[in-house]
């Protein structure tokens, strides 16, 4: 069965061979590898120690990324990696630097997206349009304020502004597709109250969870299951997950975000039909690229 690994990037010390040697591991025929191009004030500094050293303002910069793909290329293993790149769309050259990037390199996914503003900002709005006319799938991150119990640099590090932006964002831009991702998304498969208050809620998956609502409403929204966050939200009530991934099959990627085998794992615990693995290991993810 083809797997691809649709979230993940050039960090935790992974040069290439190392990534190449991990796909290898586990089975994964492609990876795509998404940039994080945010302003320096408004990371997290305990992701410091995990990305890699590089010579620019950004964590994970494109240009990192275009040289693991021009490597590959050049071993004759171009089809490894498929690039993601977004720039922030609140500089005025995003849309220009986005274009340049799907012509020059090949970019076919925008993402991630991982910055502190409100994911429907106008700005941002019209780069998702950007994307959706070229048949790019957004990548986004979300995360809610927790009170971290420090005051400097920044008390917390929310992203996105929650899901009610994200909705009007899935709403403003119904042709562009959208994948949604991190814990201020997953913690919203439940219908408890627990979102924005446990970055990683436990316990059974309780009706009326947004995430549901809104797979149902916005055909435009796709569900990245990668980091612990997507773990944890589809380890929460196996029974529930299940009945998840069927109902919804057409709409969930399989993606890691790290280097380890705890999502394929889970998946083939759940005693889930070949095709409906099928389409999460890898059917859905080259749909959004429009290669299937």
């Amino acid at each position: 069965m083809k797997i691809i690994d649709a979230h993940n990037h050039p960090y935790h010390c992974y040069n290439l061979r190392a990534i190449l040697d991990n796909m290898a591991q586990y089975n994964i025929d492609c990876t795509w590898l998404l940039s994080w191009e945010c302003p320096p004030d408004e990371i997290d500094p305990s992701y410091t120690q995990v990305m890699p050293i590089v010579d620019s303002i950004y964590p994970i910069p494109h240009t990192l990324l275009r040289s693991y793909k021009e490597r590959a290329i050049d071993l004759g293993i171009g089809d490894k990696f498929v690039l993601g790149y977004a720039p922030d769309p609140r500089h005025p050259k995003a849309i220009d630097w986005l274009e340049s990037a799907i012509k020059t390199d090949g970019v076919k996914v925008c993402g991630e997206v991982k910055l502190r503003m409100m994911y429907d900002n106008p700005d941002a709005i019209r780069m998702w349009r950007y994307a959706g006319e070229h048949g790019l799938p957004v990548i986004v991150h979300l995360d809610y304020e927790f009170p971290r119990g420090v005051k400097y640099p920044r008390p917390n590090y929310w992203y996105g502004g929650g899901i009610e932006a994200f909705e009007r964002t899935l709403r403003a831009c119904p042709g562009t597709n959208f994948m949604g991702h991190a814990p201020g998304f997953w913690a919203h498969i439940s219908g408890d109250d627990k979102y924005d208050k446990e970055a990683y809620p436990k316990g059974p998956v309780l009706p009326g969870g947004k995430i549901v609502q809104m797979l149902r409403q916005y055909p435009n929204l796709y569900c990245d299951i990668s980091a612990g966050s997507g773990h944890n939200a589809l380890s929460r009530d196996l029974e529930f997950t299940r009945s998840f991934l069927i109902e919804f099959q057409d709409r969930v990627v399989y993606s890691r975000d790290y280097f380890d085998n705890k999502h394929q794992e889970l998946l083939n615990s759940l005693g889930l039909p070949e095709d409906v693995l099928a389409k999460i290991y890898a059917g859905n993810a080259l749909r959004l690229i429009h290669e299937a």
